[in-house]
């Protein structure tokens, strides 16, 4: 079956594309990074890429960032890889990829998120283990979200006594608060006792330490703020989302600072990476991480959204609108568009195979820019989606807006969960 674009076979939006595009020639692990060194201008002067996937479950965006990551370290220098996981659990894989200690199935494991325990993410931490093995410099690896904060709960209560031991007391149930959860659709108001505990815990150990507490008492308040905020509000500014993607951004900011002269390959849904607002998860539209990140580091920050033609995912299903917990993930499928108002036709017209392109620079029509400044749309799944609806399921996107560049996997599969632990099997 063709790949034209419906009505459009070859007009200028496809050839300005075709054009501009750095081919990706594989994705495995070892496939080199000669092929992406026309990214070295792109990128220069850049401190953070904001490497995003149209969906949380399929193998290739999982490889595709490796790749480009892998350039980033080797070529360019770069010194951290951050991802959408847990800022406290993030830590054992740290230990891991830097020093070999612990077991890097049970750091996986340890982060909380189903999207993350797959055989994909097990690859990417093997092979950054191996990077710091033999190479010059070592790259750190970094959680960004403040969901499961039990590791900085623990690492607090082995660091502090006397007063600020009492401050943790209030803490103790926020890890049993789940993120598919929220208040908003319990019976029980929102108990703001821990929010107010951490904050003046986090007051404490900014005033009087000891310094290895700074960091988990900042990440427990995050969570404990997420704990007491709805999903849903008449002002979005006052949603879970809005605090989330606004800690997220904080902690980026957190790593620049730590090391003068360290930059950050960063790993996250296309919703959090991009530089605008994002209307999705039912929350409304609140600004986006990428949006707190481009307004502190301007063309320092560079968003690189990452597409697919057609293809398969794994998700949890929603139906009648809440979540079906029975079960694990499932997996999905969806077939290629065809017609010109959604981008991922485009690029599926612009030439085979996936690639790379750049929306920063380069000359370009009053049809192209017009493009690019247009609202289009866009696929993209978070960690649930509709069993029917899923094939109809467009967001809007003005590329000029939202994204740097773009890269387009023609044909996605779904990533490869891991069998449970031992301990955790049920």
């Amino acid at each position: 079956m063709s790949d034209t674009v419906s009505g459009e076979a070859s007009d200028e939006v496809t050839e300005w594309l075709a054009g501009r595009a750095i081919p990706l020639d594989g994705r495995e692990p070892g496939s080199g990074t000669a092929g992406l060194r026309p990214l070295r201008d792109v990128l220069d002067g850049v401190r953070v890429v904001g490497l995003g996937e149209a969906t949380h479950g399929s193998a290739e965006f999982f490889q595709l960032r490796w790749r480009v990551t892998e350039f980033l370290i080797r070529e360019l220098g770069f010194t951290t890889l951050a991802i959408e996981a847990s800022a406290a659990a993030a830590r054992a894989v740290d230990d891991y990829v830097r020093d070999g200690t612990g077991d890097p199935r049970e750091a996986l494991a340890g982060l909380g998120f189903w999207t993350l325990d797959t055989a994909e993410m097990l690859t990417v931490i093997e092979r950054l283990r191996e990077h710091n093995r033999t190479a010059g410099h070592r790259v750190r690896f970094a959680g960004i979200d403040p969901q499961h904060p039990a590791a900085a709960l623990r690492a607090l209560r082995s660091c502090l006594d006397g007063d600020a031991a009492e401050l943790l007391a209030p803490l103790g149930e926020l890890t049993q608060w789940r993120w598919n959860e929220p208040w908003d659709r319990r019976r029980e108001p929102p108990d703001r006792r821990a929010e107010e505990a951490a904050r003046r815990l986090e007051e404490h150990v900014a005033a009087h330490g000891p310094e290895e507490a700074r960091e988990p008492a900042r990440i427990v308040r995050q969570f404990a703020e997420l704990s007491t905020r709805p999903l849903r509000h008449a002002d979005p500014e006052q949603t879970l989302g809005f605090a989330r993607d606004r800690h997220m951004a904080e902690n980026v900011n957190h790593l620049l600072a730590a090391e003068p002269g360290s930059r950050i390959a960063l790993w996250a849904h296309n919703g959090h990476i991009m530089k605008d607002k994002q209307g999705g998860h039912g929350y409304g539209a609140v600004p986006t991480m990428g949006r707190h990140l481009a307004a502190e580091h301007g063309a320092a920050y560079y968003a690189l959204g990452t597409l697919f033609g057609a293809g398969g995912f794994r998700a949890r299903r929603s139906r009648f609108g809440r979540l079906v917990r029975s079960g694990r993930p499932s997996r999905f499928s969806v077939p290629l568009v065809r017609a010109p108002r959604f981008v991922e036709a485009r690029l599926a017209a612009a030439r085979p195979g996936d690639y790379l392109v750049d929306l920063r620079g380069g000359d370009r029509t009053e049809t192209v820019a017009g493009w690019l400044a247009a609202t289009n749309h866009v696929r993209g799944f978070g960690s649930v989606a509709g069993r029917f609806a899923a094939k109809f399921t467009f967001t809007p996107a003005v590329l000029a807006e939202q994204f740097d560049g773009l890269a387009f996997v023609r044909h996605a599969t779904c990533s490869t969960p891991l069998p449970p632990l031992p301990s955790r099997a049920t």
